[in-house]
């Protein structure tokens, strides 16, 4: 069944959110009587995975986090359990992967923002002491978020709490109703009409994700170590892990990206930042 992508800056209350969504959840299906009422609530977090604040610190030890988390969820994902992912989901590429696991499962899925002025957070995280992230690592966090978008299909739907208004309430009922009972929200305006997909989207995607693997290869032909390349067709830059990236290995992400996105086609112009978004969790 759903899962859930808790999202929001660092200390901004996603943890405490994700146990109320648990407890919340637990409660009403134990009052179901139809064959809802089997599914178990998990949460998978960087606690349960073992993963200290001090792995986001370098781009090694975050691909390693990502890593576990991905595999923790595409293990736990099912259609008899609700499942949590309480994690910083902080990038856009991450949403859009775990976007992906619930599709191939063909489950729901929906982001829960924990919205909250930086100030605020900072004052949390402070308050928070040695259990806190350090107040440089918070910053750097803080310049990475990307807030989720409801127009695009990973983010949506999307659930906002304002987490610094102290009535501030769980929409549960309407989560409940996108997810379990699967009635989608009503769409906004920009959501409302859906076009049809681009004639030449297949020759694009194509197209597309050859030109950046040529030009990843290219870039590394030079013999220069490098910690980005800049590829054509957006402003995301890869990040280089390290070491050279071989053709097979390349080769293999851009079939994985381009099965995934026959099967859910995205327009045309998002493409190449899609792809790149796709290779700096995946390599």
């Amino acid at each position: 069944m759903p899962l859930i992508m808790m999202t929001g800056l660092p200390s901004s209350g996603k943890s405490t959110r994700a146990k109320e969504l648990q407890q919340l959840f637990e409660e009403r299906l134990a009052l179901t009587e139809n064959q809802h009422r089997k599914l178990s609530v998990q949460i998978v977090s960087d606690d349960t995975l073992g993963i200290p604040h001090s792995a986001y610190a370098t781009a090694s030890n975050e691909k390693n986090a990502r890593g576990q988390l991905l595999s923790a969820i595409e293990r736990l994902v099912s259609r008899e359990c609700i499942l949590i992912a309480d994690a910083p989901n902080y990038i856009k590429g991450l949403r859009y992967q775990l976007y992906c696991v619930a599709r191939e499962v063909n489950t729901t899925q929906c982001v829960v923002h924990c919205a909250i002025p930086v100030a605020e957070a900072r004052r949390i995280n402070e308050a928070r002491g040695s259990e806190g992230y350090e107040p440089a690592l918070f910053e750097e966090l803080v310049m990475r978020y990307e807030e989720p978008n409801p127009a695009v299909r990973w983010d949506s739907p999307l659930f906002t709490v304002i987490q610094h208004e102290p009535d501030e309430k769980l929409p549960f009922d309407k989560i409940w109703d996108a997810l379990v009972e699967r009635r989608a929200p009503q769409p906004t305006f920009s959501t409302a009409v859906k076009p049809a997909i681009e004639a030449n989207y297949f020759s694009e995607l194509d197209r597309v994700t050859q030109e950046i693997i040529n030009a990843i290869l290219e870039s590394q032909r030079s013999g220069v170590p490098m910690s980005h390349v800049v590829v054509p067709g957006t402003k995301e830059k890869v990040q280089m892990p390290g070491r050279s990236l071989t053709l097979p290995e390349l080769r293999r992400m851009r079939m994985q990206f381009t099965k995934l996105n026959r099967h859910m086609p995205s327009q045309i112009d998002r493409i190449a930042e899609l792809f790149v978004n796709y290779l700096n969790i995946n390599l």
